[in-house]
């Protein structure tokens, strides 16, 4: 009998952990077990497990937290590949990409979402509209927030749609803690009209939702970009009269 190679150990506990991952029993947000913990849950050692977290951390799907512990980042195994080429993408960017999916997404899903699709998104629309009206830690108010956009998504039922999405959450959620940063809307009423018109099955009203809430994003970002533009433009002329 052949013996077990310690890299193909290392490479099982890892497909293990990032089953869990992609399969979503550690949802993006979610702390993942402690290194004692997943010690016992895969019956190896601890070099064993702190490799095959390493592995998933070098892939983009989790990161440490000093402190804190070890956080899913995306549920998708794209997503530390496309995370890494999107790392550096300006925030105006990803909300664009996100808009040109988004509301395409929504459109589907009030014609596609079923009973289970409307329960996920009225809980996910409540929680999202407490936690921005309520003095939420701005990292929780994130996630809840994007749990919501991706339960839209989800109802789509384009499987190529989620798995895209699902790939950029680390970008999206570092534009919306930038957003939220820069700006003090909670954007209740918008959130609340586009779930109802996908609630309502009305594709049309859904995707003009959604269209609108990225129009009111972006807006913001545009004014932000255009203005050094401009005073790069003023400090040029200046130049150029005075030679």
């Amino acid at each position: 009998m052949r013996q077990v190679q310690r890299s193909s150990l290392i490479s099982q506990v890892t497909a293990q952990l990032r089953d869990e991952i992609t399969s979503q029993r550690w949802p993006v947000g979610a702390r993942i077990p402690t290194e004692p913990e997943l010690c016992e849950m895969t019956g190896t050692g601890r070099n064993t497990v702190r490799e095959a977290v390493q592995a998933l951390v070098h892939a983009g799907m989790v990161e440490r937290r000093q402190g804190s512990g070890t956080f899913v980042l995306t549920c998708s195994d794209l997503g530390g590949t496309l995370g890494k080429y999107f790392s550096d993408a300006r925030h105006r960017d990803v909300t664009e990409l996100r808009e040109t999916l988004e509301v395409t997404a929504a459109a589907l899903a009030a014609e596609r979402r079923n009973d289970d699709d409307v329960r996920v998104m009225l809980s996910a629309l409540e929680d999202r509209n407490v936690a921005w009206s309520n003095a939420t830690p701005l990292a929780d108010a994130v996630l809840i927030d994007a749990r919501l956009h991706r339960a839209i998504v989800a109802a789509s039922h384009n499987a190529i749609y989620l798995e895209f999405y699902d790939s950029l959450l680390p970008v999206i959620h570092d534009a919306m803690r930038h957003h939220a940063v820069e700006h003090d809307d909670d954007y209740v009423a918008e959130h609340t009209a586009l779930v109802h018109a996908v609630i309502d099955g009305d594709a049309d009203r859904a995707s003009q939702a959604a269209r609108s809430l990225f129009h009111e994003l972006s807006e913001p970002l545009a004014r932000a970009t255009e203005l050094p533009a401009r005073a790069a433009k003023s400090t040029a002329r200046t130049a150029l009269s005075t030679e």
